[in-house]
């Protein structure tokens, strides 16, 4: 005798019901782990709009501050006999500086080396002496004494005349000028480009700056400025001007 299984209407009704309350229930488990990708995806869309482009300012001052480096070097036969006498001819050269007036926090030593001189002329190198330089960098906060400093230096001894760096001692003002300058120049230049593509400019993304200023040094031959000082005619240094650059990268978002 076989058997039939059925099944009345109300629990059909009752298994299509849970069904469909279990898609609902998935669907909502789902719908959480899509919406943040498809906000993700919108997110990364509005970031590719972006413009980017640098800026430049510069400003142009007039510096108010000298460093120079004058130094002394002597060879002698012994290493106690060139350090000493480097030593001797430093000691006048910083004291004939600070009798202009500069004080002793502006006087800093810079260099200091003793080496052996050696002959390379045949195939075993031969020493033949010592080798001492001694160096100070001197700041002028006198631009005008910057000549006399240098005549002084190589009146009292010195030997080398290394380098001169004109600046400003506060360039905080020149700097902000520059910087403001770099940021109107790249809002040009994005204006520009913007316009020529048929877009607007609708916010800044980011700012960076990506240099500051460097002071430019001015270099001296030492044996002219020595022969110059022998002379008893003043050296003359020229301050100028000089310039101080701000460089600043730029994100702008367009639509």
């Amino acid at each position: 005798m076989s058997s039939k299984l059925s099944v009345s209407r109300p629990q059909r009704l009752g298994w299509l019901a849970g069904g469909a309350l279990v898609s609902v229930l998935g669907a909502m488990l789902i719908a959480p782990t899509i919406a943040p990708a498809l906000a993700q995806d919108t997110t990364q869309v509005t970031k590719d709009h972006t413009l980017s482009v640098t800026g430049t300012g510069i400003v142009q001052v007039k510096p108010d501050t000298a460093d120079v480096t004058v130094g002394v070097t002597t060879q002698r036969d012994t290493a106690a006999a060139a350090a000493g006498d480097a030593a001797n001819v430093m000691d006048a050269v910083i004291k004939a500086i600070k009798a202009l007036g500069v004080d002793d926090k502006d006087i800093q030593t810079s260099s200091l080396s003793l080496n052996g001189v050696y002959d390379y002329s045949n195939n075993t190198p031969r020493l033949t002496g010592y080798q001492a330089v001694n160096q100070v960098t001197v700041t002028v906060r006198d631009i005008t004494k910057t000549g006399a400093v240098i005549d002084a230096a190589t009146g009292a001894g010195a030997t080398d005349v290394n380098s001169i760096t004109f600046r400003l001692d506060d360039q905080t003002a020149a700097e902000a000028s520059a910087r403001e300058q770099a940021v109107l120049s790249a809002r040009a230049k994005a204006d520009t480009m913007a316009k020529a593509a048929g877009v607007t400019i609708t916010g800044v993304i980011s700012i960076a700056e990506t240099s500051s200023p460097v002071p430019t040094p001015m270099y001296y031959d030492s044996a002219k400025a020595a022969g110059v000082a022998m002379d008893q005619a003043p050296t003359p240094v020229q301050g100028g001007t000089i310039d101080l650059t701000v460089m600043v990268s730029v994100v702008y978002s367009i639509p």
